[in-house]
């Protein structure tokens, strides 16, 4: 059954990290680098030291202990998760899906609002990120075996029917979820697609849906350094992120860069407060290596699965500064789909990017049903 959870850092453990930001040997820097070779260190040491100096981690602490955490036992693993209800009474059940490199950090700002809304909020770390426990072996659920995770946790809660809702990873859970559970998930709800496996004849495909292959295959050549490390050597990049925290701050902080809808000014899409506290939960649940690992087991996932339509109702919200926009002809080979958003603003990180839109639109969506 599941108990109240809250989060408790000790002085000596804020201690050691600051220490260990103050001890960074940092880098040579090429002359006028910027972010084009990866991260910015001149960006990164400014905010690093006011990690070190500055940043009020018990403050920040305080306000996820505000929402109403808990942890329950679900196939072996300690999970975590918030279970946020409407304020009313009667609420319409929701499961959001998380991704990385975030957690649970990456509902926050919408919870509020979406209880407010009417909704019944269920957001669970998933295993080997955040608060819940990292996976021992060598083979972690991957998006398949969670999705079978979060409808046990939905049953022990009380709710048989639901919504399910997610982004990166998190979309690839909920799609799952309504896939091996359509009796169950009444909607879904993505904001993306996943990148595009098609292992048929292209001569069957739309220009548009080719031209969409194209651009994510050209996206992963240019960009998706950081997943193949992830897929094939988790744990040489796991040594170095989890020993140093200026290095764990680097590999998360370019990604909410580049992957938000920033301008190529990460601070504003995310205060530096709101940047470090979820650089901060890695460092504290030392789950930046369980994390990375679930990567390994998602790529060993069986082309048939990806190939499998989901019939139940489908919506995506497409955001500009995100990843890859895949065209409506795709989302309909893909999926049962029955509305699509094209927003104006926002990234992959929409839920904390643009939080009041993101919300009335998942409103919009799921109150049909």
């Amino acid at each position: 059954m599941s108990e109240p959870f809250t989060s408790s850092t000790t002085p000596a453990e804020l201690d050691d990290l600051r220490a260990r930001l103050r001890a960074t040997r940092w880098p040579d820097v090429p002359e006028d680098a910027g972010w084009a070779q990866g991260v910015d260190v001149n960006y990164l040491r400014d905010i690093a030291t006011y990690w070190a100096d500055g940043f009020d981690w018990p403050a920040q602490e305080a306000a996820l202990n505000r929402l109403p955490r808990f942890r329950t036992t679900i196939g072996g693993y300690r999970i975590h998760f918030v279970h946020a209800k409407a304020p009313h009474g009667d609420g319409w059940p929701l499961l959001l899906s998380h991704g990385w490199p975030d957690s649970f950090w990456r509902y926050t700002k919408v919870i509020p609002l979406l209880t407010e809304l009417g909704f019944d909020v269920v957001v669970p770390d998933m295993p080997g990120y955040g608060y819940s426990d990292r996976p021992t072996g060598t083979t972690p659920p991957d998006t398949i075996a969670v999705a079978g995770l979060w409808a046990e946790l939905m049953s022990q809660l009380g709710y048989e029917r639901f919504g399910a809702a997610g982004g990166d990873i998190g979309s690839g859970v909920s799609r799952y979820l309504a896939l091996d559970h359509p009796e169950r998930v009444v909607a879904v709800h993505r904001m993306d697609a996943g990148f595009p496996v098609f292992t048929g004849d292209r001569a069957e495909l739309a220009q548009e849906e080719r031209d969409f292959l194209d651009s994510a295959a050209a996206w992963g050549a240019a960009e998706g350094a950081y997943a193949a490390m992830h897929r094939t050597k988790p744990q040489t990049a796991a040594v170095g992120l989890n020993d140093s925290p200026a290095g764990l701050l680097a590999w998360i902080v370019e990604k909410l860069r580049a992957w938000s809808d920033c301008g190529g000014d990460v601070e504003r899409a995310f205060t530096r407060d709101e940047i470090l506290t979820n650089v901060t939960i890695y460092w504290l649940t030392g789950t930046i290596g369980s994390a990375m690992r679930m990567y390994r087991v998602n790529g060993a996932i069986p082309l048939a699965q990806h190939a499998r339509r989901v019939e139940v109702p489908s919506g995506f919200s497409l955001y500009p500064a995100d990843l890859v926009r895949p065209p409506r002809a795709w989302l309909d080979r893909i999926a049962n789909t029955v509305r699509v958003t094209e927003h104006a603003r926002g990234g992959h990180f929409a839920p904390f990017e643009q939080p009041a839109e993101y919300a009335a639109e998942l409103k919009a969506f799921f109150e049909r049903y």
